[in-house]
């Protein structure tokens, strides 16, 4: 994994975008990212016991397992939006990229390569795209039935029960404060 500031500049999403600042382990844990790297099933499978992840699925994001809707799909994926749920991804094969907004509402670029796992908190901002390889195999680990339901970012979502949760978490202005 590696985290940096998003540059902002024009360009393909799936490019790195690298400003060349990088972003610290601590201020992604300060976000409530977690991360680790796991070149072992069994890792995966401890982790998901501790916290108590009983559900998961395989994903494969390609021009080839997606086929024409594969383009719009990335579109869609790169849209900011948030969940209601924790979002973790554990990166099979291939890689991609996170975004993820920081407490002054950047952009932080997390690059997920193979092995990688990552917890994103319920409530956080964020968007994905596959990287320039067109080629991610992710394994999606839930607590209950996935609820992968993207809420898009806007005014009703500010004001969402876990946005708001989220913020308070961080210590962070909440709607109505």
């Amino acid at each position: 994994m590696k985290a940096y500031w998003f540059d902002n500049l024009p360009g393909d999403q799936r490019e790195p975008h690298d400003s060349g600042r990088e972003v610290s382990p601590e201020y992604l844990s300060k976000l409530g990212i977690l991360h680790f790297n796991y070149p072992k099933l069994e890792d995966v499978n401890t982790l998901a016991a501790e916290r108590d992840y009983k559900n998961r699925d395989e994903i494969t994001i390609s021009p080839e397992s997606m086929g024409e809707v594969y383009e719009t799909k990335v579109k869609t994926f790169f849209h900011e939006h948030l969940h209601e749920d924790e979002e973790i991804r554990y990166i099979l094969d291939g890689g991609g990229f996170f975004d993820v907004r920081s407490e002054g509402d950047d952009w932080v670029r997390i690059k997920l390569d193979k092995h990688d796992l990552m917890i994103m908190p319920a409530g956080i901002y964020h968007r994905f795209t596959t990287d320039t390889q067109n080629y991610t195999k992710a394994m999606r680990l839930f607590k209950e039935d996935p609820k992968w339901t993207p809420l898009n970012r806007g005014g009703e979502t500010d004001n969402n029960q876990f946005r708001q949760d989220y913020l308070k978490s961080r210590g962070g202005v909440t709607a109505g404060s």
